[in-house]
């Protein structure tokens, strides 16, 4: 009978951490940043169809980097536990903070219990109706999960971004700023994304609006931009 290979816990949990890090690593990165507007998520994705960022529920959206298949179940998960909430007690129960502590449970429960953890990196932001009271949510593919003041930066070279950001983003820079310059702040902190309105065709944004009712008359704050309108705000 041959003997079986014993390996400890710890050295299992880190050879899971590392496979993940590894795969988080090679994908394209995704900034979130909070201001004066409401918040911007910028995500660097040359792709027309297939989504990284995308609306969870009225105030509350979603970004991932890391395997597409992996984070595009784990949407549509959100998307569903938060249609049932609302619809079974109120909308203002579903929270972001509520989604994201789902989130972290789906996260670690794979992490310890399957044989290969998900090879992703989820934010749950939700808008709130001044800079303050919003929510930025960073989980990652280990369970942990932490609210972030500000700012939120996943995949690619996360250290390089979050410096370059860090000067033109850092201290009391969002309070007075809105979304054309977070946009901005975003895609020039981003290494794969061309200066200018060139750089239009490499980005993936969309916005939380906070107050959507002043602005256009409706109560959904999620808005995408599509390409035009983002290769202006690039220009200016």
């Amino acid at each position: 009978m041959s003997a079986q290979f014993y390996v400890s816990p710890e050295q299992l949990m880190k050879d899971r951490a590392d496979f993940a890090r590894k795969g988080i690593s090679r994908g394209r990165s995704v900034v979130v940043l909070s201001c004066r507007d409401g918040i911007a998520l910028v995500a660097e994705n040359p792709s027309g169809s297939l989504r990284k960022i995308g609306e969870l529920y009225d105030r509350i959206a979603f970004a991932a980097v890391g395997k597409y298949n992996e984070f595009e179940s784990l949407r549509q998960a959100g998307v569903r536990y938060a249609d049932t909430r609302g619809y079974s007690y109120a909308r203002e129960d579903v929270t972001g903070r509520g989604l994201a502590s789902v989130y972290a449970q789906s996260l670690g429960g794979v992490f310890t219990a399957e044989s290969k953890p998900f090879e992703v990196e989820l934010a749950v932001v939700e808008v709130g109706e001044s800079r303050v009271s919003d929510h930025l949510f960073r989980l990652t593919f280990d369970g942990s999960i932490a609210d972030e003041p500000g700012m939120i930066i996943m995949g690619g070279d996360a250290e390089t971004i979050s410096a370059s950001l860090a000067e033109a983003w850092g201290g009391a820079a969002g309070v007075e700023q809105g979304f054309g310059e977070a946009i901005r702040a975003a895609a020039a902190a981003l290494p794969g994304v061309p200066e200018g309105p060139e750089g239009a065709a490499m980005l993936e944004v969309a916005v939380l609006d906070r107050d959507p009712q002043a602005l256009r008359g409706q109560r959904r704050c999620f808005r995408r931009l599509d390409k035009s309108e983002l290769a202006v705000i690039l220009a200016a």
